[in-house]
């Protein structure tokens, strides 16, 4: 089993959003019974919420569910997951202070280091913004999502 664990800064918005693309991908491959998937924030502001009702119908009119809710990133996860995939710089600097002993850097990526248009670029946070920030960010996290897919499936 690869579990995958995707992470913004609330938990709220993008990293539901990558959570909701990459599990019905992965079920349009076959492969949940190789693929855990699950999304976490760095911050703890919304624990326990649903994803923003507005990435939520964005998501939806993609043919994307959003059913998971906040919970904040801890030590634990270093363990527990194959593959931690940031949104943003921010957010991978702030998953690897954590990692003390520099043990698990090796599992933390920026989730566009698997896209092949937005390489290396931060997922814009839409959270401010209006609905075009969310379609933006499903758009990037589509192309990045079915890279990394293809990614882990050289892995299987």
């Amino acid at each position: 089993m690869i579990n995958v664990l995707f992470v913004c800064l609330g938990n709220i918005c993008r990293s539901p959003a990558a959570e909701g693309i990459f599990i019905k991908l992965v079920k349009d491959n076959n492969l949940e019974h190789l693929i855990k998937v699950d999304s976490a924030g760095t911050s703890g502001y919304h624990t326990g919420q649903e994803s923003d009702i507005r990435m939520r119908k964005t998501a939806a009119r993609k043919g994307y569910k959003l059913l998971s809710r906040s919970r904040q990133f801890t030590v634990h996860d270093f363990r527990n997951f194959d593959f931690i995939l940031a949104m943003d710089e921010s957010n991978y600097s702030d998953i690897l202070k954590l990692d003390l002993n520099n043990k698990f850097k090796d599992k933390v990526f920026l989730v566009t280091d698997f896209s092949t248009n937005y390489t290396g670029q931060d997922v814009p946070d839409p959270y401010y913004g209006g609905e075009e920030g969310f379609y933006t960010v499903i758009k990037i996290l589509e192309e990045s999502c079915i890279g990394f897919l293809d990614y882990l499936k050289l892995k299987l």
